[in-house]
């Protein structure tokens, strides 16, 4: 078998049986709660009675997927060069409130207004990701440390900002503040035509399925392609596990830790948009937290590959979505966090303990082959 097979397969049997042990464990937590394990995972698999509430929890599930996604990009590119941007957190929301006040200021043509709002969002997270990775190459401070610190900074700037400068009218009656409204030129058009090919009725909560999830798709071929398939993102991967070696085959480490932060942030600058310009059409106090944190799990689920952090955001979605069915069913909703850390945990044992296996099967079919062709002496 070849060997590329081998580990493939070790990877998915890993994946499979920490999926196992992960519903055993939670098995044990649901009926530590209370509750009964089968109706717990049979609401995991509830999306309603009706037609129409079918199709919102269809469209929530994905609606929920893509920010997951793009907040595992984000935090994957940091990974590849091994460095630990724990700060997508505070970028995507100071990038989310920055890009919707500014949308709010103009209007002009959709492609125009929904462009400038993307180039802005990538841009505030790309700079506000430059501030740790300029202190990591010139005092060396460390990224983690740096990238917490300036979380709370962007997380009590946003909370400010929304209340004072960016501002918008409140509504009488209304608890939350937001930024001014967008336009409607601004709004992102949803994809509840997808609805109608499989006769579907469409759905109508959280704006239907945002339209940002083609934003996401090409998004993440985007991010494949540079990693996988480009200078850059060898030099990235080389920079990443030997600044030294990377250095003396004439790449500059630090100007690649630059790189991969400022790309980091301006992925993460884009994960609050869906919400924005595919829902709320402002930023408001209740904006939706810890998705950063999140896609730190998201990544490392998905091994910092694109199509592995799609399905660890699927897989994390359909647990969150489920919050509400458990509710009914009595169940904790707290079981979600406990089952998403559980799997998360047990899959990167699994990583480690099928990349072993497969690093001891290459050396002994390796020493076989060695082995073969040696010639033998012979003595007289």
């Amino acid at each position: 078998m070849p060997a590329g097979l081998n580990r493939a397969l070790l990877t998915v049997a890993g994946a499979v049986i920490a999926i196992v042990l992960a519903i055993a464990i939670s098995s044990v937590a649901i009926i530590a709660a209370g509750a009964s394990p089968l109706d717990a995972f049979a609401a995991f698999f509830d999306f309603g009675e009706t037609a129409r509430a079918q199709s919102n929890g269809i469209a929530t599930f994905i609606n929920r997927a893509v920010p997951l996604f793009i907040a595992g990009l984000a935090v994957a590119v940091g990974f590849r060069m091994n460095l630990f941007n724990i700060g997508v957190e505070g970028q995507y929301r100071l990038a989310a409130i920055v890009a919707a006040y500014v949308g709010s200021t103009f209007t002009a043509p959709a492609p125009i207004q929904i462009a400038v709002i993307i180039i802005v969002a990538a841009a505030t997270g790309g700079l506000y990701a430059l501030i740790p990775a300029v202190m990591k190459v010139t005092r060396g401070v460390n990224e983690v440390i740096a990238t917490i610190m300036l979380n709370y900074i962007a997380i009590n700037l946003t909370s400010y900002l929304v209340r004072g400068p960016f501002a918008g009218q409140r509504a009488a009656g209304q608890l939350t503040t937001t930024t001014p409204e967008l336009p409607e030129s601004a709004m992102f058009p949803n994809l509840n035509f997808v609805f109608d090919w499989f006769g579907q009725l469409a759905p109508t909560r959280g704006g239907g399925l945002q339209g940002f999830l083609l934003v996401a798709i090409v998004l993440g071929v985007v991010v494949w392609i540079v990693l996988e398939r480009t200078r850059f993102g060898f030099d990235i991967k080389a920079s990443g596990l030997n600044g030294p070696a990377a250095l003396a085959s004439g790449v500059n480490p630090k100007k690649m830790v630059i790189a991969a932060m400022v790309l980091s942030g301006g992925i993460a600058g884009l994960i609050g948009l869906p919400e924005i310009l595919g829902d709320k059409g402002a930023f408001n106090s209740n904006f939706t937290a810890g998705l950063g944190f999140l896609g730190i799990a998201v990544a490392l689920l998905g091994r910092n590959k694109p199509a592995g952090i799609a399905v660890a955001a699927l897989l994390f979605a359909f647990l969150d979505r489920a919050q509400g069915s458990l509710q009914f069913a009595g169940v904790p909703s707290s079981v979600v966090t406990i089952i998403q850390a559980v799997i998360v945990l047990l899959v990167v044992v699994a990583n480690e303990v099928t990349n072993r296996l497969a690093l001891r099967i290459e050396e002994r079919r390796a020493a076989q082959q060695l082995g073969r062709d040696t010639p033998v002496e012979v003595t007289a």
